[in-house]
C-alpha cells in the first residue's frame, strides 16, 4: 500500500517570497488536494547568517492571502514539530554521526584559508578546484588521518565541518515525475559539507534528515535543485531509508530576453514579483496585493505558468484546479511571465464580481477621494460600478474611469472644446429646457425625450451629443451618456451644462 501523500514547502526567511516560490507553494498545495493529501509549511533557517526579521512571518501571511494555507506549520498542527529547522539543530548531528559511524562521511579539517589557497592555485593551472574522490584523501580529513590524529584534534577543539563521501564511478538512474529518468555520474560530483563547523547542519542534510522525519511522500521544488538530487538520494540511501519521489518544476523566465525572472524585471517593467509589499531601508517592493489584484486571480495565472489541464480552458477557480491538477502535465521547459496576461487575469475575476461587491471594495477610495463618506450611497456607487468595471483591470483604476460622477468638471479637453460651435451655447439653454420639463429622469426616458427634441427640430445628433458630454464630464469619455445624467441627477446636470455654457 503506497503511503500517504504530504507534500512541503520548505522556503528559507531570506527576504520576501518570490513569485517563483508562491508558484511552488501552489503546486505542492494542488498535487496535495487532488490527492487527499497533506501540504505543511516548514521554515528552513539553518543558514542564520541570512536571516532577515519579519520574512517568516511574510510568508505565511502571503500564503494566507492567497487562499494556499498549510494544513501544519509554526504553531498550527505540530504533529511532527518543530516546523523551524532552527529549532531542530539538536537532532541533525545524530545523523550526521550516523553516517560517519556507517563510512558514508567524514570528519574535514580543512581551513577556509587552505581551501581558498587550492582553489587560486587550481585557477592559475587553469583548472577547478573539486573537493571529492581525487584528492580527498590527501587534504586535511579524517580518510587522511589515524583515527587517534582525528580524535585528538576534535578533543583539541579543532573546528571541523563533516562531508559527504560519495561514491566513486557509479551511474546514476533517477526518475522525475516531470522530467523522467535523469543520470548522474558520482565522479563527477563533489563532496558536500553536511554539518558545518558553527554547529549547523548545511541545507541538504537537515532537508533529506526532515523530509523524513516528517514523512514527506513527494518533493516538489524548482528545477535549480535539480543537481541536488543524486547527492539527496545517496543520502536516503546512506540512511537505509526510502526517497521520497522528486519533481523538479521549470523555472518561470523574464517576459523579454533569456534567463529567470527576477525583482529587476518587475521594477523595469512596472509589475510585481512578490505577493506582498515589502520594505526595507533601501526602499519598497511593490507586491501583488497593494497593486489591485485579486488573489484568486493571482493563483489562476500562476497555475497555467508551466501547467495546463489540456484543454483551451483559461479560468479556473482553485477548487477546479485541485481537482485537475497532474504533475505530469507540467512542462520542462521555462514558463515566460506576461504581465499583461496577467493583469488580464485580473480583468477576467473583476468583471466577474457582483457590482455590489466591487462597489464596497470602491467605496473607501471614494470617500478618500471627496471626503465625504456620508454622503455616499452605495446604491449609486454599485449603479456607476456597474457601468465602469468592464474597462478597468483593477479596482483601483475606478476612480478615473468614474470621478465625473461625483466631481464637475474643473477643465475641458481641449481637442473635444473643437466641437463647441458657435450656435452650441443657445442649443446647450434648449436643451436644458427640455431637460427641466422631464419628470421621470431615467436614463431611457431622458434618451427618448432628448432625441424626439432633436428630430422634431432637424437638430444633428452630433450637434447636441457631445456638447453635453463634454459639459457633463468634461471630455468626450465615459459610458453611455444617459446613464451619467440618470446617476448625477437633474439639477447636476443642469449645473454642469450651465457652467459649460459661460466657461466655454
Amino acid at each position: 500500500m503506497s503511503k500517504p501523500v504530504r507534500v512541503r514547502f520548505a522556503p528559507s526567511p531570506t527576504g520576501p517570497l518570490h513569485i517563483g516560490g508562491v508558484r511552488t507553494a501552489l503546486f505542492n498545495y494542488l498535487f496535495a488536494k487532488k490527492n487527499n493529501g497533506t501540504f505543511y509549511l516548514r521554515i528552513e533557517d539553518t543558514d542564520q547568517n541570512r536571516f532577515v526579521e519579519g520574512a517568516e512571518e511574510y510568508i505565511m501571511e502571503a500564503l494566507e492571502w492567497l487562499g494556499i494555507a498549510p494544513e501544519e506549520t509554526v504553531g498550527k498542527n505540530e504533529k511532527f514539530g518543530p516546523y523551524r529547522q532552527s529549532e531542530r539543530k539538536e537532532l541533525y548531528k545524530q545523523y550526521a554521526d550516523r553516517l560517519i559511524a556507517s563510512g558514508n562521511a567524514y570528519y574535514a579539517f580543512d581551513t577556509p584559508d587552505s581551501l581558498d589557497t587550492l582553489r587560486k592555485q587550481f585557477e592559475t593551472e587553469g583548472k577547478t578546484f573539486i573537493y571529492n574522490h581525487s584528492n580527498r584523501e590527501s587534504l586535511n580529513n579524517s580518510l587522511a588521518l589515524s583515527k587517534e590524529e582525528t580524535e585528538a584534534k576534535i578533543a583539541n577543539g579543532e573546528e571541523y565541518v563533516i562531508r559527504f563521501k560519495t561514491p566513486v564511478n557509479e551511474t546514476l538512474h533517477l526518475s522525475d515525475i516531470i522530467r523522467g529518468e535523469v543520470k548522474f555520474e558520482t565522479s563527477l560530483l563533489d563532496d558536500k559539507v553536511l554539518f558545518k563547523s558553527d554547529g549547523m547542519p548545511t541545507y541538504h542534510l537537515a532537508n533529506i534528515v526532515d523530509d523524513h522525519l516528517m514523512e514527506t511522500s513527494h518533493v516538489i521544488r524548482g528545477e535549480e535543485w535539480l543537481p541536488s538530487m543524486p547527492l539527496h538520494v545517496m543520502l536516503y540511501r546512506a540512511f537505509g531509508w526510502d526517497a521520497p519521489e522528486f519533481a523538479h518544476l521549470p523555472l518561470i523566465l523574464k517576459p523579454i530576453g533569456n534567463g529567470k525572472l527576477s525583482k529587476r524585471d518587475g521594477d523595469k517593467m512596472g509589475f510585481p514579483v512578490f505577493p506582498l509589499e515589502w520594505k526595507t531601508e533601501e526602499g519598497i517592493s511593490s507586491g501583488y496585493r497593494e497593486k489591485g489584484f485579486f488573489p484568486e486571480a493571482v493563483v489562476n495565472f500562476l497555475a497555467l505558468l508551466g501547467w495546463n489541464d489540456g484543454t483551451e480552458k483559461e479560468l479556473f477557480c482553485l477548487e477546479e484546479l485541485a481537482a485537475t491538477f497532474d504533475l505530469k502535465r507540467v512542462h520542462k521547459s521555462g514558463a515566460k511571465f506576461d504581465p499583461e496576461k496577467n493583469k488580464w487575469f485580473n480583468h477576467q475575476y473583476l468583471i466577474h464580481k457582483s457590482d455590489e461587491e466591487l462597489a464596497k471594495q470602491f467605496l473607501p477610495i471614494v470617500a478618500e477621494q471627496t471626503g465625504k463618506i456620508e454622503a455616499i450611497e452605495i446604491n449609486k456607487l454599485t449603479k456607476i460600478v456597474s457601468l465602469i468595471k468592464e474597462r478597468a483591470h483593477f479596482v483601483n483604476e475606478f476612480w478615473e474611469l468614474s470621478n465625473f460622477f461625483f466631481e464637475e468638471p474643473t477643465a475641458y479637453d481641449e481637442k473635444a472644446s473643437k466641437n463647441w460651435k458657435e450656435e452650441t451655447p443657445q442649443l446647450m439653454k434648449n436643451l436644458i429646457e427640455v431637460l427641466n420639463e422631464i419628470e421621470d429622469f431615467t436614463s431611457n426616458t431622458i434618451e427618448t425625450l432628448v432625441k424626439e427634441w432633436m428630430t422634431k427640430n432637424e437638430i444633428g445628433m452630433g450637434k447636441i451629443m457631445q456638447p453635453f458630454r463634454l459639459s457633463l464630464v468634461g471630455a468626450l469619455k465615459g459610458p453611455q451618456l444617459f446613464d451619467i445624467v440618470e446617476i448625477i441627477g437633474k439639477e447636476e446636470t443642469i449645473k454642469r451644462i450651465q457652467k459649460a455654457v459661460t466657461t466655454l
